[in-house]
């Protein structure tokens, strides 16, 4: 490997325009899943995409891990990976991304509260851009008012508010309706990706 492909790497030297790889745009902030923003980063780098990590401002996240135990009837929480987000949501240019994926864990509690997030998932949806979201992402596209009429997937804990925005809430570990596709946890992340990348695949 030359200096030019390690410094391109690690973002010093940019790409020329007919190499660059297809960008991504995840949404997540502190309190978002860490297997979630983690499998989701390496998997679209795997896949020769660009992932860029985006929240409130650039800064290392704080991340958790929900996870499930036999005498809790619902998850816990733990501590996750500290990850840094790459730049700030009103940084984003929705033109150059192909796809958003909203992450899971707590963060979407306090992310569909933020004007900038609501404006960007509806804007990738008038562009007719993919939507994915996963576990608790739901909720940003709750907000954003774009889940009426659809058949849809989250964690099973937040189907109410899913079905009362007028979404259906389809029990499967992987949904796709149009240009969204939805999980329900990162247990689900076989299925997931495997029709998110079917999907990308065939656009």
């Amino acid at each position: 490997m030359d200096i030019l492909q390690k410094a391109r790497i690690f973002g010093a030297v940019p790409y020329p325009s007919r190499l660059m790889p297809k960008k991504l745009l995840i949404i997540t902030d502190d309190s978002g899943e860490s297997l979630e923003i983690y499998y989701a980063r390496h998997r679209f780098l795997e896949a020769g995409w660009r992932p860029v990590i985006a929240a409130t401002k650039r800064k290392l996240l704080h991340g958790v891990l929900h996870d499930f135990e036999p005498d809790w009837n619902t998850y816990v929480e733990r501590p996750g990976y500290r990850i840094p987000s790459e730049l700030a949501f009103a940084q984003v240019k929705v033109a150059e991304y192909a796809a958003v994926l909203c992450i899971g864990g707590r963060a979407p509690e306090f992310l569909r509260h933020e004007p900038g997030v609501v404006r960007l998932i509806r804007e990738f949806h008038r562009r007719g851009k993919w939507i994915f979201s996963i576990c608790h992402g739901i909720q940003i596209l709750i907000a954003a008012g774009i889940v009426r009429g659809k058949k849809l997937t989250c964690y099973r804990n937040v189907r109410l508010e899913l079905e009362q925005a007028g979404g259906r809430w389809v029990d499967r570990q992987s949904v796709r309706d149009g240009r969204i596709i939805t999980s329900q946890t990162w247990e689900s992340h076989p299925e997931f990706y495997r029709d998110i990348f079917a999907a990308l695949d065939k656009s």
